[in-house]
């Protein structure tokens, strides 16, 4: 969504040892965060698909939180450009079922089955080789599908204040007093 200020490699060629560094130190940190907060652990897992353990979701609004306040931050200081991706419906709605159907098969997301096979979860392992294998296939094919799936219902980059039709600074005075009201109810109420 945003870039650094970091010089972008063309296409083919490799990236910065910088850029390289920058993304083995943040993988590693993402990664400890995740094992860290718990959300490696298959019973966590699906304790959010059965709304009985709310940490993934405290988790991911935190993470939301945080990130929107920091990227409108740092753009709104010049250090980031945003780049929207576009939103194409038929596209969105596929993955959403190809997660969902991998999620559910095997308890784990990509993230949290890269730091559940780092803390010794050897099931993770079927996760990563069948996140491997369908990103060959998808890259494979996305050729093909830019004509298809990749251009039904696109709308081009929009963000939630386009789709409601407010300025993006009245909407985050509204959104992120409400994420943060949303955050605190669940850490206060849910189990």
């Amino acid at each position: 969504m945003a870039e650094s200020a970091l010089p972008k490699a063309s296409p083919g060629q490799p990236d910065s040892p910088k850029q390289l560094l920058l993304g083995l130190v943040f993988g590693i940190a993402f990664g400890f965060l995740l094992q860290k907060g718990g959300v490696a652990k298959y019973e966590v897992l699906l304790g959010s698909l059965l709304l009985t353990d709310f940490t993934v979701m405290k988790i991911m609004l935190t993470a939301i939180l945080v990130g929107m306040v920091g990227i409108f931050g740092m753009h709104a200081l010049g250090l980031v450009k945003l780049h929207v991706k576009p939103t194409r419906y038929a596209a969105n709605v596929i993955g959403g079922l190809v997660f969902g159907a991998g999620f559910a098969l095997l308890g784990y997301c990509p993230g949290t089955g890269a730091a559940a096979l780092g803390q010794g979860n050897l099931d993770a392992i079927a996760g990563i080789a069948g996140l491997l294998a369908g990103s060959y296939v998808y890259a494979e094919l996305s050729r093909g599908l830019g004509s298809t799936i990749l251009s039904w219902g696109n709308r081009g980059g929009i963000m939630l204040p386009d789709l409601f039709r407010i300025r993006l600074v009245p909407f985050l005075a509204v959104f992120a007093p409400l994420l943060l009201a949303a955050l605190l109810a669940l850490d206060k109420y849910a189990p």
